[in-house]
């Protein structure tokens, strides 16, 4: 993986430029944060950068384009000349749905699992009196998992088939995804108090 040659600086205002709905920039931090998080805990902090800028922007066409999500994004992340790598691996988020472009990299499938996963816990925690994912037990997800009513928008079967592509238990990435959100909580808070 590639040191990124691209700033934050330069990914948050490309974010910003192309989205300006709360929701979806607090849904860009968290998955930055977990990218950053994970590639650290796994050994990787030499490529956390590269990890999390992936997250920053894996739904820069989201909001305006909604109809063209995946498609558009490569224009839009060319006006900030991400790599190829940062290209491939936004496109691949959406594989299977809205892209043909396959996760092929670790970092690749973890997005693409975490993506979906980050929006489950997110609205697993607004459901809790503390509002906060760091009282949230695993064996809680697990239900709100298993309730295909809560949160219906998530889709199970991506991340299940991110888990498998990764060659892990379901549980093994709902319990790494709800421990990254936990410890990265404070620091996403922050951030979307301040847009």
């Amino acid at each position: 993986m590639p040191h990124t040659a691209i700033t934050r600086e330069q990914a948050l205002a490309l974010l910003k430029k192309y989205n300006q709905e709360p929701f979806h920039l607090m849904h860009a931090f968290t998955v930055e944060a977990v990218m950053r998080w994970y590639a650290v805990q796994s050994g990787r902090a030499e490529e956390a950068d590269f990890w999390a800028l992936c997250g920053l922007l894996h739904d820069i066409d989201f909001e305006k384009y909604p109809q063209e999500h995946c498609q558009k994004a490569p224009q839009l992340l060319a006006e900030i000349q991400a790599e190829p790598e940062l290209v491939h691996a936004v496109c691949a988020h959406g594989y299977g749905l809205v892209s043909e472009v396959k996760p092929e990299s670790e970092m690749e499938k973890f997005l693409f699992a975490a993506d979906e996963l980050t929006g489950l816990i997110g609205a697993a925690a607004r459901m809790r009196p503390s509002k906060s994912t760091k009282d949230m037990e695993l064996a809680s997800l697990k239900k709100k998992f298993k309730d295909k009513k809560f949160a219906a928008g998530c889709s199970r079967d991506v991340i299940k088939q991110g888990a498998d592509m990764l060659g892990w238990e379901l549980d093994k990435l709902l319990d790494t995804v709800l421990q990254a959100m936990r410890e990265t909580e404070d620091a996403v808070s922050a951030q979307t108090a301040a847009l």
